[in-house]
């Protein structure tokens, strides 16, 4: 029976043969990291934009093809679902008896969207199935995290790369030998702020790869071909992010939130004010087309990171735009993060002249309390001392009802 093949990336990451040992905005870092984007249908690992094998030059072990072919592709390695999307397969097959170990290996290679920032610690997940033709499931699987120069030296594509030591690696002795269903590998670690890469493979010497037999159909040799699918490396404690506010002019439609990912998109649930209850959507960013004044908010609840919340306001016709954007950029609220007390100051009072309330609102746009607002030598204060912690807004209006929002946040 043929099965459908949506899209799934394959990588000979171990191999015996012959009973022979062998920023605020960025959500994931890796580019591409479902494989979605393509140049063409089949080929080189190079057609999935971002991706290349660990020697650019040499190339490697793993290649594309594509369902837009028209047909299911019937590889030696048997047929496996993807674990999403739907428009690609790519398949490494080492089934030859004159083989050896050190022509057995294969890495993929990804430039991530930006460098890795010094000390902020990052999660890391991706997902492999093995293929129903390998002979045994194997320990050996990792992310290595390295800097240009380190990468670009290595000559020996497909070689157990023992020198390289992954951020992530999967457990000691946690065999992976499931041809159904995906597993996923993931774990922390503390960026240094040289990581331009990312490197998936077995970096374990043979003897050191645990392995259990699965198929005995081509015993004796003994090969381990991969599967690899949804790869991504998030910061831990990532903020949420709905976008800066807007302007837009009646009829007009503007983006909000980070770019869709498809590590980021199911952890993110958006609503429009007052309506907290009801989602809009499920996704990193969307395209809105408010016939008025509208306050999105975003709720973010990631594996690596607890419930965040953030808002965004997307203005139509606003009068008086370049004063109001004048008076956001001056206005300043500090100490940030607050614990007790937050102040609020300007030093162009004209601009605030007209302003007299303040709204305090939580994380989900509800108005908890309402002051006036009056400001003496530039400067005005209120107590936040009843305040849980959390991420908080300040709403100041005229009479002409123009806003300004200031966030803030309440951490003791």
């Amino acid at each position: 029976m043929l099965l459908k093949l949506n899209k799934v990336f394959f990588i000979s990451i171990y191999s015996f043969f012959n009973s022979v040992n062998t920023n605020g905005q960025i959500g994931n870092y890796v580019a591409n990291g479902s494989f979605e984007s393509v140049i063409t249908c089949s080929g080189s690992i190079t057609y999935a934009r971002n991706w290349n094998a660990i020697d650019s030059i040499n190339g490697g072990f793993s290649f594309l093809s594509s369902t837009c072919l028209g047909s299911v592709p019937n590889y030696l390695v048997g047929y496996q679902f993807p674990r999403s999307g739907n428009n690609l397969i790519a398949q490494c097959s080492h089934l030859c008896s004159s083989c050896t170990s050190d022509l057995s290996r294969a890495y993929l290679r990804n430039r991530l969207k930006i460098k890795l920032e010094t000390g902020k610690s990052y999660c890391v997940k991706f997902y492999v199935n093995i293929s129903n033709n390998s002979t045994y499931g194997i320990d050996g699987f990792g992310a290595y995290f390295g800097d240009e120069l380190s990468l670009d030296t290595i000559k020996k594509f497909a070689a157990p790369l023992v020198f390289l030591i992954p951020q992530v690696q999967n457990p000691l002795n946690n065999i992976i030998a499931d041809t159904l269903k995906w597993s996923l590998i993931t774990g922390t670690f503390v960026a240094n702020g040289l990581e331009k890469f990312m490197v998936i493979g077995n970096f374990k010497a043979d003897s050191n790869t645990n392995k259990a037999i699965i198929n005995t159909t081509y015993l004796p040799t003994v090969f381990t071909d991969v599967c690899v699918d949804d790869v991504s490396c998030i910061e831990v404690n990532l903020p949420a992010y709905a976008g800066t506010d807007k302007s837009i002019i009646s009829g007009d439609s503007v983006y909000i939130g980070r770019e869709s990912d498809f590590a980021i998109d199911p952890g993110c649930i958006w609503y429009k004010l007052p309506n907290t209850t009801t989602a809009i959507d499920t996704s990193s960013g969307l395209w809105v087309k408010p016939t008025s004044t509208t306050t999105y908010v975003v709720k973010q609840v990631l594996d690596c990171s607890p419930e965040k919340w953030d808002t965004v306001v997307v203005y139509i016709n606003m009068v008086g735009l370049d004063k109001l954007k004048i008076l956001n950029k001056e206005l300043t609220i500090f100490p940030v993060p607050a614990k007790d007390e937050l102040q609020i100051s300007i030093r162009n009072t004209e601009l605030i002249k007209d302003f007299h309330s303040l709204s305090l609102m939580n994380n989900l746009g509800l108005l908890i309390r309402e002051e006036e607002l009056k400001f003496e030598n530039g400067s005005f204060k209120i107590k936040t001392d009843d305040l849980p912690n959390g991420v908080y807004s300040l709403q100041l209006e005229n009479n002409a009802n123009e806003t300004v929002i200031k966030r803030f946040v309440i951490s003791r």
